[in-house]
């Protein structure tokens, strides 16, 4: 029974891409491992850019500063 937590970032993730997701880790594992998709569960969670840190800032922080960058460049 595969269990898939898949994290991205709350910007925008539409329901289609969601279920591209869901629909491709599902294969990946029924394709490479031989698991059944029946018992096969992708959890998708969204996280708000604020509890997102990468480069000891937080992604909110990072997208204005490339945002900033692109308005002044």
């Amino acid at each position: 029974m595969p269990y898939v937590n898949i994290r991205v970032t709350r910007e925008g993730v539409t329901p289609e891409q969601k279920l591209q997701l869901i629909e491709g880790a599902t294969d990946l594992l029924s394709r490479v491992l031989n698991k059944n998709p029946a018992t096969t569960f992708v959890i998708i969670d969204e996280v708000d850019t604020d509890n997102w840190g990468v480069a000891r800032e937080n992604v909110t922080t990072l997208r204005a500063r490339e945002a900033a960058k692109k308005i002044a460049g």
